[in-house]
């Protein structure tokens, strides 16, 4: 059993990707106004620029951090620092 993968790196679940999403902020506008929207519209978020993004796995929030760009190799490329990291036994 030594010989297999999963002893080589641990448990093979380990090596399953999954989605975070970052989450800047939420609308709430009314049907009426969605309905109108049009190209260049803009939509109003609930959050400043420098209010920090929530991070989630499915519905559970895991971290908070800051949207930042990247430089060099990856310049104009988004990214989130990590601020706050939850504690998922009692949360936030």
């Amino acid at each position: 059993m030594a010989d297999t993968p999963e002893a080589e790196t641990g448990h093979p679940f380990t090596r399953v990707p999954i989605e975070v999403t970052v989450s800047v902020g939420k609308a709430h506008p009314k049907v009426k106004e969605l309905l109108s929207l049009e190209n260049e519209a803009v939509l109003m978020l609930d959050k400043k620029v420098e209010d920090p993004v929530e991070l989630y796995v499915g519905d559970k929030l895991i971290a908070l951090g800051e949207l930042q760009e990247l430089d060099g190799e990856n310049a104009g490329q988004l990214a989130v620092r990590l601020t706050e990291i939850a504690d998922l036994s009692n949360g936030l």
